[in-house]
């Protein structure tokens, strides 16, 4: 039996996140949606597990998740063979093998995601949010997203209900980028996310924008660990699961 790291996207659209629903017939996973890909090509169940839960909606340009098995995943003729039988939202791009005790979710070093903004409307179906408002400043943009970085307790950026162990994050990367006038995005990257994190961000920044909130009622939130007087979680369709980072040492 032998570990592998499986590489994967998927577009979000049509998902109710990546883990599976405990039977709920009318949720569609893409953690179920694999497996029974596996099941269907090797007959043996396998058991995958994620770097993470995605919520509904949300895509993934580079996924990774682990699985135990006697069969040599590495061989490139299974790789074509399963992605004949996955979905057309969902790709399997690589398959590694790794270390006995690597594991997709508590070795990862690094998250990176990316929320994407169009700001004018498109008859074409795009993977971002259409953004209705004003055109938002970029440099005030990057002003707000920049006090991110000076702070590790992210209790006013957490989605409420969720049961989590610590609001500590280490938060490496938050910036906004223009890549032409109708389109923006926002990239961050921390050693973990809280629960609806990212989403709640990118609507704080929007906000203090649109003078719906100021730099320093954020402040006073980060600094009381409150929730924010105004919060905004944008729509997933914009949100993915850009990259994750490993240790060499899980090889």
């Amino acid at each position: 039996m032998s570990r592998y790291f499986l590489v994967l996207s998927y577009c979000g659209t049509k998902f109710n996140g990546w883990q599976s629903q405990n039977g709920q017939q009318e949720s569609r996973c893409v953690q179920e949606v694999l497996e029974n890909s596996f099941f269907t090509l090797t007959r043996v169940q396998h058991d995958i597990v994620g770097c993470g839960r995605t919520d509904t909606g949300v895509h993934a340009k580079r996924y990774i998740a682990h699985i135990d098995s006697d069969i040599d995943l590495t061989d490139f003729r299974f790789l074509i063979k399963i992605n004949t039988l996955l979905p057309e939202d969902v790709v399997l791009h690589d398959i590694f093998k790794v270390k006995d005790t690597a594991h997709a979710r508590f070795d990862a070093v690094s998250r990176s995601y990316s929320y994407h903004i169009h700001l004018s409307k498109t008859p074409f179906p795009v993977l971002s949010y259409h953004y209705y408002y004003k055109k938002p400043r970029l440099e005030v943009l990057n002003e707000a997203a920049g006090l991110l970085l000076k702070y590790l307790d992210f209790n006013t950026f957490c989605k409420t209900k969720t049961d989590v162990a610590s609001t500590l994050c280490h938060i490496t990367k938050a910036n906004w980028i223009q890549h032409d006038e109708d389109h923006l995005e926002f990239q961050i990257s921390s050693d973990r996310f809280l629960r609806g994190m990212v989403r709640l961000i990118t609507g704080m920044c929007l906000d203090v924008d649109r003078g719906k909130l100021s730099l320093e009622e954020v402040r006073n939130s980060l600094d009381k660990k409150s929730r924010l007087p105004r919060h905004w979680s944008v729509p997933a369709i914009g949100l993915f699961l850009k990259d994750i980072e490993y240790p060499d040492s899980i090889r």
